[in-house]
C-alpha cells in the first residue's frame, strides 16, 4: 500500500512540513482544516458558526480532491477554541452530515493556528 500526499488549491495550503491530506490505500485522512478562505488566504470572520462552515468547505475540498466525498466520512474531530461554542458549532456540523453520521470528537484546547475558533480533521474511507 503506498501513502499518496493529497494537495488541491480549493483548501488553504499547508503552513508547514505536512500534507492537505494523505490517502493510504481505503482510506484518506485530511490534516486538520482551519477556517481560512483560500481565494483570500485569510481567516473568515463571523464567529464560530461562520468559522465551522468554512473548515468543514476546506475539509470537503480536500476529500474532493482526494476522490471521497463527506458522505465517505468515517470518523471526524473538532477542536475548539471554547466549548461554550460546541451548540453553534453543532448546528452548522448537522447540515453537512445529515445521512452520514460519523463517529465524532469534541475537544477543547488551549490554542489553535492563526488563533481560531475551530479546527475541524476527517477519516474517510472511499474503496
Amino acid at each position: 500500500m503506498e501513502n499518496r500526499s493529497i494537495l488541491t488549491d480549493k483548501a488553504p495550503q499547508p503552513i508547514g512540513p505536512y500534507s492537505q491530506a494523505i490517502r493510504a490505500g481505503d482510506f484518506i485522512f485530511t490534516a486538520g482544516q482551519v477556517p481560512v478562505d483560500p481565494a483570500a488566504n485569510e481567516v473568515v470572520e463571523g464567529g464560530v458558526q461562520a468559522q465551522t462552515r468554512r473548515s468543514l468547505e476546506n475539509v470537503k475540498a480536500v476529500l474532493e480532491a482526494a476522490g471521497a466525498s463527506l458522505s465517505d466520512v468515517v470518523k471526524v474531530t473538532v477542536f475548539l477554541k471554547d466549548m461554550n461554542d460546541f451548540a453553534e458549532m453543532n448546528e452548522v456540523y448537522a447540515e453537512y452530515f445529515t445521512d452520514n453520521k460519523p463517529a465524532r470528537s469534541a475537544v477543547q484546547v488551549a490554542r489553535l493556528p492563526l488563533d481560531v475558533m475551530v479546527e475541524i480533521e476527517a477519516v474517510a474511507r472511499k474503496g
